[in-house]
C-alpha cells in the first residue's frame, strides 16, 4: 500500500519544495535538510528540459531561482546544469545546482515520501507522465511517491498509463470556478487524494473526502494558526516550507 495512503495518528509533515524556509527551493541541499529535520516527506516540482531529463524546477523559467534565464522547456540539461540554483537564495549555498527528479530519488527516496507535482501546465503533450512513472518504477518507489497536479488530465493520463500510481488534484480558490472546487476529480479513475489550498479546508470539506476513502494534504501552511486549524479539520497531511515549524507546532 502507498504510505501516504496509510491511517496515520497525526498529519504527515510535507516539506514544501523541501526545507525552503532553510536552503534554496528543489535542490538537493532543500531535501536532505528536510529529512535532517525530520520531515515525513518533501514536496517537488517536475519538468522536461528540451532534450527529455525530468528535472526538478517549479516555475516554467529558471530566472527566478537561478542565475540563468529562459524556459526549462527551451533548455538542455547540459545548459541547465551549469545554473546556481543557490546563490539567490544565500551566499552560502553558492553552487548549488538544479538538480534532476532521479537524483532526488537516489538522495532521499529512502529516507522521506515524495510529492512529485507534475507542472508540465505550459507544455503539455511532452511526455512528463511518462517519463515520471518509469522513474518512480525504476527507483522502486511506487508505495512512497503520490502523483499531484492542477491538470485532471495530467493525473488522467497517469492512471491510463499505471493505473496504481497514488494521485492527488490539487486546486485552490484562485483558480476558474469549474476548477476551484475539485470538480473534475470525476475524470480521475479511482483518485486517491485531494490537495486544497487551506484556505479550502473545513471539517465539512475533508469528512466528505474522507467518506470517500480519499486523504487530503493542504497547502501552503506557514504559519502556526494555519496549521492548528489544518489538524483540527482533520487533515492527513501538512505541506509547509518549515518542517521544523510544522513538526513544532503538531
Amino acid at each position: 500500500m502507498n504510505q501516504f495512503l496509510q491511517a496515520r495518528s497525526a498529519p504527515l509533515v510535507i516539506a514544501h519544495r523541501g526545507s525552503a524556509a532553510h536552503a534554496p527551493e528543489n535542490t538537493l541541499a532543500a531535501f536532505v535538510l528536510a529529512a535532517d529535520q525530520n520531515a515525513d516527506a518533501i514536496e517537488l516540482d517536475a519538468k522536461v528540459t528540451r532534450d527529455g531529463h525530468v528535472v526538478v524546477m517549479h516555475d516554467p523559467t529558471v530566472d527566478r531561482t537561478t542565475d540563468g534565464h529562459g524556459r526549462v522547456s527551451d533548455l538542455t540539461w547540459a545548459e541547465i546544469r551549469q545554473l546556481d540554483a543557490g546563490s539567490n537564495f544565500d551566499p552560502r549555498f553558492k553552487g548549488e545546482g538544479v538538480p534532476l527528479l532521479e537524483e532526488v530519488f537516489e538522495a532521499v527516496g529512502r529516507r522521506v515520501l515524495i510529492n512529485v507535482e507534475l507542472t508540465n501546465y505550459t507544455s503539455r503533450g511532452d511526455g512528463l507522465e511518462s517519463k515520471a512513472i518509469d522513474l518512480i518504477m525504476r527507483h522502486q518507489l511506487e508505495e512512497r511517491v503520490i502523483l499531484s497536479s492542477f491538470n485532471p488530465l495530467g493525473l488522467r493520463k497517469v492512471k491510463f498509463n499505471r493505473p496504481g500510481m497514488a494521485c492527488g488534484l490539487l486546486y485552490s480558490a484562485d483558480q476558474s470556478f469549474y476548477l476551484r472546487y475539485g470538480w473534475p476529480a470525476f475524470l480521475i479513475p479511482r483518485l486517491e487524494a485531494h490537495h486544497p489550498h487551506y484556505t479550502q479546508v473545513t471539517a465539512a470539506f475533508v469528512g466528505r473526502r474522507h467518506a470517500r476513502g480519499q486523504k487530503v494534504n493542504t497547502w501552503t501552511v506557514n504559519d502556526a494558526a494555519a496549521i492548528r486549524a489544518a489538524v483540527v479539520a482533520g487533515v492527513d497531511g501538512l505541506i509547509g516550507d518549515d518542517p521544523i515549524l510544522i513538526r513544532e507546532t503538531l
